[in-house]
């Protein structure tokens, strides 16, 4: 099977104090922009402007069925999240977007995005298989979904968060999603 090489940089702004983790982006058929959570139907950009903005379609073009990405980008570079995934290649094993079907043939080197990233304190993962592919990386035990671990990395105390996944597949409402990532920001005091 063919190796999907990650198709974005990281976006790895001076301030982030929360480096935000992924599994792997969709296939770019499902895209609807040139960044990370692209999927229309993924819904983390909805619950990032629920929680910020009080507003679950603060960042998206609901006629166009797309995100505003300029304005993504400037929200988390003013508040300091970075944002790249747990997997910097991956088999699909299935023709779709599940996590389920990704094997991950390379891991992220998290230790080398956290050594840009000095005011960086947390890391959030957003979803199963993410959680899972950090934690082998570093031989942590997964926190619970919406709790989290501390852990060492270039003898920097770091706190993982494990949220529940944005994708619709994960059945939960987006209000419930979005009251689990508050306490999350809260504790960061992000929010």
């Amino acid at each position: 099977m063919e190796i999907e090489q990650h198709p974005l940089t990281p976006f790895l702004p001076a301030n982030a104090r929360l480096l935000m983790l992924g599994s792997f982006p969709p296939q770019r058929k499902r895209w609807c922009m040139e960044f990370y959570y692209p999927n229309w139907s993924n819904d983390m950009w909805r619950i990032i402007g629920l929680l910020f903005f009080d507003d679950r379609n603060y960042f998206a073009d609901n006629k166009q069925k797309q995100f505003r990405k300029e304005a993504i980008i400037e929200f988390l570079q003013e508040i300091g999240i970075a944002l790249f995934d747990t997997a910097s290649a991956v088999r699909r094993l299935q023709d779709n977007a599940s996590d389920k079907y990704l094997e991950v043939v390379h891991p992220t080197d998290v230790s080398a995005l956290l050594s840009q990233l000095s005011l960086c304190k947390a890391i959030v993962t957003t979803g199963e298989k993410a959680t899972h592919t950090l934690c082998d990386t570093f031989a942590i035990t997964p926190p619970k979904v919406g709790d989290f671990t501390e852990f060492v990395v270039n003898g920097r105390g770091i706190r993982l968060y494990r949220m529940p996944s944005s994708s619709r597949a994960y059945p939960l409402a987006i209000e419930k999603k979005a009251a689990t990532y508050r306490v999350m920001f809260q504790d960061l005091e992000m929010i």
